[in-house]
């Protein structure tokens, strides 16, 4: 499967702690860089933000022009109307055009930068899912699925949070900065104001920034934790109920929502504080502008007009700050889940191998040797060694504990051995091209998993094989006769999980999916304990008339063990003994097992 490292933090698992104090240009990097994904629609959204950028300062202009130059000169002094200009209808056309132009901007920005938003969204989820698919088990042994999931799903879209308003804060940007140069071109002074007022609230939102950070990593950490115990108890709900055990649960689910509740409390406290400071800000300031303004117009500084400009121009400035306020405020825990997402995606993996076999579906010689494996550091196998040659049907057997199922994971590559090796037909398992050890094996396992899909998608999961081959493989595994009778046949949806099936039919369906592809290598991990005893003798009988496989089964039934060659024995992660069923019955230990097997049968 390939070994792996971890590019990131926190050694290959999730990380559930994140304490930064990012550089602002060193976030608006990391959110730029999720920009460059979708260069196409984000241009296009930054197109319509700097045209609302530059209409809403110009409305100021023409709004100015037309105090000054259309309505003033309307007025004699004695109060009276004069007649309608064309002037007016100039003025209303611009004011109108002006509009238009603005809301193309409006429109094309919010448009464009949900696109975006979306577009980057779907991205970093391919990503996560690529890497999930392509790390080893190992890795996936020590992950929390629900941690998993909150990954692919709060992560990515807190992530992808800060694009939204990016091309919006990029272009009130410059809209400060036009109305900067628009302000300063009318009066010195009331500029002055503008220099006091606006460098204080980049401060602040920078100074909210900081604060916020930790808190958004808080929030994203015990989103993982409740993801994580929300899988655990949805899924065992049957156990937790049928032991009495719910109000437990409920308990345990308070104490974690509770804490993303606080942590979320926590980000909203801080939000609050700085929230009121920004919006009182501009209102004083625009205050200062009216009171200093009027004494201007007095002095014949500045006309009513540029006044009004000016007063226009800080109502409006305010917005884009708010706006920045609001991007800067994304931007953290925009960094905090990138950083989160980047810790598996920036995991390594080997290069796939690319090991052939001159022929996967003929019959295939195993040998294993001096095979070890390791859980934890607690040895789980040790110093196993054995063959099976081709066309050999092999039982394993042995007590609850001594490693069954870890060797018959191994066997099928599941399970990388941490000493020794596995080799079919002389070449190395960890070897294969995946895609040729996949064609060569066939692996059943005890608790099969089917998907809530119909019976054909769940035998054949490729969806390329005909209606013929998907039932031949389940009548090989003693399942046509049962599927022919449901509703819609091979096209009956089962229930998650295949809840809507009897452990026995899971059991036979995913046996078909097993014998799909007619491997060489059958692994089945008794794979057929909820089956009828008789059924599983037409199924083993029927593998051995029609298949050309080579046979290793996982049996704590003595028919199942009857019907193999061999018998290989193992006590405590160490092959005690392997040879036919009569002889190993020599062995005082595997007598006593067998025995206990027969009682269990009666």
């Amino acid at each position: 499967m390939g070994e792996w490292t971890h590019g990131g933090q926190d050694s290959g698992r999730p990380v559930t702690r994140v304490t930064t104090s990012t550089p602002l240009g060193a976030a608006l990097r990391t959110v730029w860089a999720l920009a460059r994904r979708h260069p196409l629609p984000f241009t296009v959204a930054l197109a319509g933000s700097l045209l609302y950028a530059a209409m809403s300062v110009g409305s100021t202009i023409v709004l100015g022009w037309v105090v000054d130059d259309v309505v003033l000169p309307r007025f004699r002094a004695d109060g009276s109307a004069g007649s309608t200009s064309p002037a007016v209808w100039v003025a209303a056309g611009v004011i109108i055009g002006v509009s238009v132009l603005r809301s193309i901007g409006v429109v094309t920005r919010r448009y464009y930068a949900g696109m975006t938003y979306a577009a980057v969204q779907r991205s970093l989820r391919d990503d996560l899912g690529d890497k999930y698919t392509t790390l080893p088990l190992s890795w996936h042994r020590q992950q929390s699925v629900g941690k998993l999931l909150a990954h692919v799903d709060s992560d990515t879209d807190v992530a992808a949070d800060a694009l939204s308003p990016m091309p919006f804060a990029i272009g009130a940007s410059s809209m400060m900065l036009f109305g900067a140069i628009s302000v300063l071109l009318v009066d010195p002074v009331l500029a002055g104001i503008g220099l006091l007022l606006f460098p204080m609230m980049v401060v602040i939102n920078r100074a909210y920034g900081r604060r916020v950070e930790q808190p958004a990593a808080e929030v994203q950490r015990a989103q993982g934790d409740v993801a994580t115990f929300a899988h655990e108890s949805i899924d065992g709900s049957l156990i937790v109920k049928t032991i009495g055990r719910a109000d437990t649960e409920v308990e345990r689910f308070q104490t974690v929502v509770s804490e993303l509740r606080d942590r979320r409390v926590d980000v909203a406290v801080v939000r609050a504080g700085f929230n009121a400071i920004l919006d009182s800000l501009p209102q004083l300031g625009m205050v200062v502008v009216i009171i200093v303004g009027i004494f201007r117009v007095d002095s014949g500084a500045i006309t009513p007009g540029d006044l009004v400009r000016v007063i226009a121009l800080f109502g409006i400035l305010a917005f884009p700050v708010r706006v920045l306020g609001f991007f800067l405020e994304s931007v953290p825990p925009s960094v905090v889940a990138q950083r989160r997402i980047a810790a598996i995606v920036d995991t390594t993996v080997a290069a796939a191998p690319t090991g052939r076999l001159d022929n996967p579906n003929r019959s295939l010689r195993v040998d294993v040797n001096n095979l070890a494996f390791s859980f934890d550091d607690t040895a789980v196998l040790r110093d196993i060694n054995f063959s099976v040659g081709a066309g050999e049907v092999l039982a394993i057997v042995g007590s609850t504990g001594s490693g069954k199922s870890t060797l018959a994971a191994a066997l099928v590559g599941l399970a990388e051995p941490t000493a020794g090796g596995i080799h079919l037909d002389g070449v190395d398992l960890q070897s294969l091209d995946p895609a040729v050890r996949t064609a060569a094996i066939g692996y059943a396992a005890q608790e099969p998993f089917l998907f809530a899909d119909s019976v054909r998608n769940n035998i054949d999961l490729t969806g390329d094989a005909s209606l013929d081959d998907i039932r031949a493989a389940a009548q090989l595994a003693q399942i046509d006769e049962f599927v022919v009778e449901l509703p819609d046949q091979y096209d009956t949806v089962l229930g998650e999980r295949g809840v809507t099936v009897s452990g026995g039919q899971r059991q036979r369906i995913a046996l078909a999916r097993a014998l799909m592809g007619r491997p060489g290598l059958l692994i089945f991990d008794d794979a057929t304990s909820a089956v009828d005893a008789r059924v599983e003798e037409q199924i083993l009988a029927g593998l051995e008339a029609e298949l050309n496989a080579t046979s290793v089964l996982v049996a704590q039934r003595l028919s199942t063990i009857a019907l193999a060659d061999r018998v290989l024995f193992l006590r405590d992660g160490t092959v005690r003994g392997i040879d036919t069923h009569q002889a190993l019955l020599a062995d005082p230990e595997y007598e006593q097992l067998v025995a206990a097997y027969e009682q269990a049968a009666l």
